[in-house]
């Protein structure tokens, strides 16, 4: 796992706890944080999928 997809979690999970406490309180900027913050965790697991998938063609190639 690399630094794309550890970010990734990091992102999607503070964003699941954001959105849930803005739910609970009521707070809709809060909600929204939560959901951008889930998003920019997207970003960083499909930037990671395409370092990994980049790094497994460039090994292909080496064989």
């Amino acid at each position: 796992m690399d630094r794309e997809h550890v970010k990734g979690i990091a992102d999607h999970a503070k964003g699941a706890i954001k959105e849930g406490a803005g739910k609970v309180s009521g707070d809709k900027e809060l909600q929204n944080e939560g959901k951008v913050d889930k998003a920019k965790g997207a970003a960083h697991k499909a930037a990671g999928d395409v370092k990994d998938a980049a790094r497994d063609a460039a090994d292909a190639l080496k064989k």
